[in-house]
């Protein structure tokens, strides 16, 4: 891991669109200090379905400081379903304008929500910058975490497709649908079978919660 003390965001070309951070919510203090050192335009915080007290009150008092300086989303979302938020985060990304430059910090909040939209930002690495965390016994440091990728190919995405779906039960249904020869379809299922995405269970394919949040 990056681990940079009392210094700012790394250079990035911001001339053409706009800094967007996305962030997770629990106290507001690591959502102001990450907000204080990018300086975004945009920021959307990720809330509970259901929020405590303590997370409306940090929202409120975020809203008082920064709303007439930035503008401010909420995005409510499922506490322990990891795969849900994550494809909230994914919606979240994939609405921002092109040009934008999205940053991620994922200190405050429950550690389900850092896990969702963490994933989210490997689910769509080309779109995320940077990847933050504040260390709370050094609220001087910014831990920059790897933008990690889950580099499918389009065979293995089609394949996590069909299996979500329910679409084919054989290896023959496979190579039908995407028009590839058997070999090379135990070849796409085995190497997902090696990062957790899928596994056989009664003679069929079953998609893992990883696996769900690869092909988003």
């Amino acid at each position: 891991m990056e681990t940079i003390i009392n210094e700012g965001i790394p250079n990035i070309n911001t001339n053409m669109g706009k800094k967007v951070l996305i962030a997770t919510l629990y106290n507001s203090d690591p959502v102001m200090l990450a907000v204080t050192r990018l300086g975004p335009e945009r920021l959307f915080l990720l809330i509970d379905d259901d929020p405590s007290k303590e997370q409306e009150d940090a929202l409120k008092l975020i809203q008082k400081s920064l709303g007439g300086v930035i503008e401010i989303k909420t995005k409510k979302t499922s506490v322990y379903d990891i795969v849900q938020i994550a494809k909230d985060c994914v919606d979240i990304i994939d609405a921002q304008p092109n040009e934008d430059h999205i940053f991620v910090n994922i200190t405050s909040g429950r550690k389900t929500k850092a896990i969702g939209l963490l994933f989210a930002a490997y689910a769509r690495h080309d779109r995320v910058s940077k990847i933050a965390y504040n260390p709370e016994d050094d609220k001087s440091s910014i831990v920059y975490l790897p933008r990690l990728s889950f580099k499918l190919t389009e065979n293995q995405k089609r394949i996590l497709e069909l299996i979500d779906n329910k679409k084919c039960k054989t290896i023959a249904d496979f190579a039908d649908k995407i028009d590839l020869s058997t070999a090379m379809v135990y070849r796409a299922i085995g190497e997902l079978e090696d990062m957790d995405f899928v596994y056989s269970s009664d003679s069929c394919y079953i998609i893992t919660d990883a696996g769900r949040i690869a092909r988003l």
